[in-house]
């Protein structure tokens, strides 16, 4: 017993010289910006009594999994602000239409709603970055950018605009490709193509030679069935399967390049939002942290389940190289078309360009450790 005490004290003794050599040699790398801010905050912050009952407006119906997104912000800020503020949902239709809800909040018909940005596309482009790239975030890549790029204060600039203060709602991870009859892989296979996908991927398809039409979730089914389009992208593996497109389609054209991640938001009205003391602005804003969190592990761990289900009636196939080689090319023409003509896109969208070129040697020094099953990895699968 002596013995190892004598080890174990030596042990520490080394590692405190080391970290204090290492300290004297230089500065500690890296800090949290906030706690200087927390700080200052504990000397005047005190709990409030005050109640608040708000309304959350949205495009979403109950059966969609974005509205759980929803669901569990207000349910984790009534749980943290022990039922101080209270967020009643309303899906779409029951207080305001689907696309109304922005100009709801924005007007303080309501006082909160969830989205995906890109919806917004016609008050400004710039709203998709925030939303869904062609080739661009993952879900890993908008925390980062977001949090820690300067991400989140674009967000709210562009949001302010309108009356509204934003904060990031939820990722859902990558997106599923065109359910279809047709079996496309190749470039030509495209062209001609009746599909349906909303935002700039419409408009990068329309370039390609597709006729393309945003239609509603709602109208997606039954425009397959009848045959008016021949393909259409959703969302994730686990948002799509209760929509059933696998019950009238036979292939799934893979990967999703058109949302390498699906980004959603939580939009305040100022007045409201400003209205709130202290203690509650940070629990909103910690809640709404953790929906992000939470909602990318949920969705991935539903997608398990979606895929092995999905696969029982549709084949998975995946475009060829010089297919998704043009897609970039003809998409990174179009985002600096897009750039050329609006300031803000571009702001936006060479940041996180930037990040991902910054962050490019790290990703490739950390490659070929993809967590694939142990045995698949022993046998050379390396890369994601």
């Amino acid at each position: 017993m002596k013995k190892n005490w004598i080890i174990t004290t030596v042990a520490a003794l080394s590692l405190s010289v080391a970290v204090t050599n290492a300290d004297a040699a230089r500065e500690k790398f890296g800090a949290d910006k906030r706690h200087e801010a927390v700080k200052k905050e504990l000397r005047t912050i005190k709990p409030s009594e005050e109640t608040f009952k708000w309304k959350m407006v949205m495009p979403w119906s109950k059966g969609l999994l974005f509205y759980d997104m929803a669901q569990h912000f207000a349910d984790s800020v009534a749980l943290a602000s022990g039922g101080r503020l209270e967020i009643k949902l309303f899906s779409a239709g029951e207080l305001v239409g689907a696309m109304e809800s922005f100009d709801a909040v924005s007007k303080g018909s309501a006082e909160v709603g969830h989205d995906w940005p890109g919806y917004w596309q016609g008050k400004d482009q710039n709203f998709v970055s925030f939303a869904s790239v062609p080739f661009g975030l993952d879900t890993e890549g908008y925390n980062i950018w977001l949090y820690e790029r300067g991400g989140l204060e674009q967000m709210q600039e562009l949001y302010g605009k309108y009356n509204l203060y934003a904060l990031p709602g939820g990722n859902g991870g990558q997106e599923m490709g065109f359910f279809s009859n047709k079996k496309a892989t190749k470039m030509e296979d495209f062209k001609g193509m009746r599909v349906r996908t909303p935002g700039w991927y419409m408009d990068i398809m329309t370039q390609l030679g597709a006729s393309v039409t945003p239609l509603p979730g709602g109208e997606i089914y039954l425009a397959l069935e009848r045959g008016v389009i021949d393909g259409a992208e959703f969302s994730t593996p686990a948002m799509n399967y209760p929509m059933g497109f696998d019950e009238i389609t036979k292939y799934v054209i893979t990967p999703g390049v058109h949302q390498p991640s699906v980004q959603c938001a939580l939009f305040f009205n100022k007045d409201a939002y400003n209205k709130l003391p202290a203690d509650l602005k940070w629990i909103v804003d910690i809640a709404a942290k953790e929906t992000q969190l939470w909602s990318t592990a949920w969705q991935e761990n539903l997608n398990i389940e979606a895929i092995k289900l999905f696969k029982q009636k549709v084949e998975f196939v995946k475009m060829d190289n010089d297919a998704i080689t043009n897609f970039a090319k003809q998409t990174k023409t179009y985002l600096e078309d897009l750039k050329a003509k609006n300031p803000g896109v571009k702001a936006t969208l060479d940041s996180q360009e930037l990040f991902k070129k910054d962050f490019a040697e790290w990703r490739e020094i950390r490659s070929g450790l993809a967590p694939w099953p142990i045995d698949d990895y022993i046998n050379g699968k390396r890369l994601q």
